[in-house]
C-alpha cells in the first residue's frame, strides 16, 4: 500500500520564452509520489525531462517560467515560493537533486570537505567538528572512506566524485533526491555499484528518489514507478513491472522493444524513424503522430485524454471510449513510416535481397 504522499504534482506546464517563440517544454505533468517510493522518468532527449526536475525545485532558468499547474511538496506549495523562501525553505532541505555531470561541479581549489560542509553552515549553522562528523558518516554511507574530506577533487576517481555529490544531496536529510543521469560517463561496473548503493540508501533512509535516464535497463533495477515523457507530455504513468511486462503507448512499446534481449536471438533491432518535433510548433493532435506505427486520423486533428487502462495511465487515442474515435481508420497522410521500403524494414518483413553478382545481402537500415 502507498505510504504517505510527500509530491503531488498537477497540471505543471514549463515553457521557455525565447525570441523564436514559447518552448512548450512540459505540458501538463500529473504523478505523485510516496515516501519511500522512487519514481523513473525516461524519454528521448529534449522531452522535458530536466525541466520537469528543475520545476519541482522551483529552479528553472530564464527564459524559462513555470506557466501553471502546482507542485504539493509535503504540504508546501513550491509555485508560489519566491527564489529566496526557495532556498530557505526545500532546496536541499525537502528536496535535492544530484544534476547532470555532477561529478564536473566540484570546485579543484578547495577540498571535498570544504565544499560538503557548505549547505550545513547555510542553512544550519553547523560549522567545525560537527559539520566535519556529519558530512564523514554520509561519506562512510557511500562506500567511500572518511579520510576523503580531506582530499581535493582532482585525487578521485568519477566515480568517487560521483559519491561526493550523492552524500552531499543528502546531508540535509530531505525527503526527496532527483538523480539526472546519475551514472553518466561513468563505466558499467562503477555505474552497478552506485545504483546497488542507491537503492541500500532508499531503504535505509526511506527516502523518495526520482531516476531520470535514457537507459530504461537502469530504471528497471530502481524504479517502482515509470513515467515515459514524449515532447513535454508524460504519455504513459504507472508501475514499472506492468509498464515493462505489457507497455501500453505505441512511443513506450518501441522505446522497450529497442532494447536488445539476450535470451533472444535478435535479426534486427527496432527503432523509431524520424526525430522529436520542434516544441515551439508542435504537430498538431498527438505530438507523437508523425513517428507512430499505429497512427489514426484522429491523432492528426485531437490531442489525446489520458486515460486509466489496467492501473497504468496512458495519453493516447487507442484507449478511447468514444466510439467514433475507436472505429477511425489508420492515418493516410505522410509519417514516417510512409516510406515502404522503410516501414517493411522497420517490421522484419523485408529479409535479405539478391543484387546482380547474386550475393545476398542485409537491407540498409535508415
Amino acid at each position: 500500500m502507498p505510504g504517505e504522499t510527500v509530491l503531488d504534482v498537477e497540471e505543471l506546464c514549463t515553457h521557455y520564452l525565447t525570441s523564436d517563440g514559447e518552448v512548450m517544454a512540459l505540458d501538463d505533468a500529473t504523478f505523485k509520489l510516496h515516501r519511500g517510493e522512487s519514481i523513473g522518468i525516461a524519454g528521448e532527449s529534449g522531452c522535458g525531462k530536466s525541466t520537469l526536475a528543475f520545476s519541482l525545485l522551483n529552479q528553472v532558468q530564464p527564459p524559462g517560467e513555470i506557466m501553471s499547474g502546482s507542485i504539493d511538496l509535503d504540504g508546501i506549495e513550491v509555485t508560489d515560493l519566491s527564489e529566496k523562501q526557495a532556498r530557505r525553505e526545500i532546496r536541499w532541505k525537502k528536496i535535492s537533486m544530484v544534476f547532470q555531470g555532477a561529478m564536473e561541479i566540484m570546485t579543484p581549489v578547495y577540498t571535498v570537505g570544504h565544499q560538503m560542509v557548505e549547505p550545513l553552515k547555510y542553512h544550519k549553522d553547523i560549522k567545525g567538528k560537527e559539520a566535519r562528523r556529519i558530512c564523514e558518516r554520509y561519506l562512510e554511507l557511500v562506500n567511500l572512506d572518511s579520510g576523503i574530506f580531506d582530499r581535493y577533487p582532482h585525487e578521485l576517481s568519477g566515480g568517487q566524485k560521483q559519491r561526493v555529490i550523492i552524500a552531499t544531496s543528502l546531508l540535509l536529510e530531505p525527503d526527496i533526491v532527483i538523480f539526472d543521469e546519475p551514472t553518466t560517463a561513468l563505466d558499467v561496473v562503477v555505474e552497478a555499484r552506485i545504483m546497488n548503493d542507491l537503492k541500500r540508501l532508499r531503504r535505509e533512509l526511506d527516502i523518495s528518489m526520482i531516476f531520470i535516464t535514457h537507459d530504461l535497463s537502469i530504471l528497471a533495477e530502481v524504479s517502482d514507478n515509470l513515467a515515459i515523457m514524449y515532447a513535454g507530455w508524460i504519455v504513459e504513468f504507472g508501475s514499472a513491472f506492468d509498464i515493462y511486462k505489457d507497455p501500453k503507448h505505441p512511443y513506450t512499446e518501441k522505446l522497450i522493444a529497442a532494447i536488445p534481449d539476450i535470451r533472444k536471438d535478435i535479426d534486427r533491432l527496432e527503432f523509431i524513424p524520424g526525430v522529436p518535433p520542434n516544441l515551439v510548433n508542435p504537430p498538431s493532435g498527438c505530438r507523437f503522430h508523425p513517428r507512430c506505427h499505429k497512427a489514426m486520423e484522429v491523432c492528426k486533428e485531437l490531442e489525446p485524454e489520458v486515460y486509466n487502462v489496467d492501473g497504468v495511465k496512458v495519453k493516447c487515442h487507442l484507449f478511447s471510449e468514444d466510439e467514433d474515435i475507436a472505429e477511425d481508420e489508420e492515418a493516410s497522410y505522410e509519417t514516417a513510416y510512409d516510406d515502404e521500403t522503410a516501414a517493411e524494414a522497420y517490421e522484419g518483413e523485408l529479409g535479405t535481397e539478391e543484387v546482380e553478382d547474386g550475393i545476398e545481402e542485409e537491407p540498409m537500415e535508415e
